[in-house]
């Protein structure tokens, strides 16, 4: 298979999740988290924040975790500045919600939390890419004590809530592999990614453009975890958005040359890494 780098507008598009319980889940995603409800039909509902869906709902009642398997380990939403993280940090402390950790990464500063079940989620900005650092030809991502202080300085007191800022998007995805290497593997060498760094034998980041990580992958699930099953709640498929229907074509065909099935579905494509997790293919 020939060498290829997916074009660097490619990002991450919509998410897809079971819940056990829409009713409560469009509560957490709306009053919580500060997204908007684009539409809903019967079972099923759609969020972002007034442009692409950033996430897509889907009820399965009854369904469960399943923590030792493979997918979803958090998908993460961009913010465009730090007041604005301030600004949902400030909005998650009135409503009490549940946090589960900070972390500066010198690319980045983040919140980490869980929906209610126990999807995990990132809110993040990031720093100038003139102020990431790179040693020895590696991008350096580390994970140090968030400075809560200071992102909260940056609120006025005059700010209102009106919910996540229209420019907040989806910046990436971090997912649980069954192994790493054969899956870090499949986002090089088929898809196209371009590969930013690893950390020992657990953990592996990949992006397009340049980016710090689009992709995230490790093992902490346990080395050869299983699937998720249909039953449970969890990722059901994510979106890689490319620019144009040529660069889709292009990388759907080489999924084919790699002896992955894909399967099309109106404008998009269907197929599974080597973890069987499911990627949704789709020009923007």
């Amino acid at each position: 298979m020939t060498n290829y780098t997916l074009p660097p507008q490619t990002h991450i598009g919509t998410v897809a999740l079971a819940v056990a319980n829409l009713e409560r889940s469009l509560s957490f995603y709306q009053h919580n988290i500060g997204l908007k409800l684009h539409r809903q039909e019967e079972d099923t509902a759609w969020l972002g924040v007034g442009g692409p869906d950033l996430l897509e709902l889907q009820e399965l009642p009854g369904a469960t975790a399943v923590p030792r398997a493979t997918g979803l380990y958090h998908f993460a939403l961009l913010t465009p500045s730090r007041l604005e993280l301030a600004k949902i940090l400030k909005h998650l402390i009135e409503t009490e919600t549940r946090l589960g950790g900070f972390s500066d990464h010198h690319v980045s500063e983040a919140i980490y939390l869980s929906d209610p079940d126990g999807n995990g989620i990132e809110i993040y900005r990031d720093r100038p890419r003139e102020e990431w650092e790179v040693k020895d030809g590696v991008l350096q991502i580390v994970t140090a004590p968030l400075d809560i202080d200071g992102i909260l300085a940056e609120l006025s007191g005059a700010e209102t809530w009106d919910g996540l800022h229209p420019d907040t998007v989806m910046g990436h995805i971090h997912l649980q592999a069954a192994h790493l290497r054969p899956t870090e593997a499949f986002y090089t060498n088929v898809l196209g990614f371009d590969f930013i760094a690893r950390y020992g034998t657990v953990a592996s980041f990949v992006s397009a453009g340049g980016y710090h990580h689009h992709i995230g992958m490790n093992t902490w699930a346990g080395v050869g975890a299983p699937p998720r099953p249909e039953n449970a709640v969890g990722l059901r498929w994510y979106t890689i958005q490319l620019p144009t229907q040529t660069a889709l074509e292009e990388v759907a065909a080489r999924v084919r040359e790699s002896g992955t099935a894909v399967t099309q579905n109106d404008a998009a494509y269907f197929l599974q890494d080597p973890s069987r997790i499911t990627i949704r293919l789709a020009a923007a």
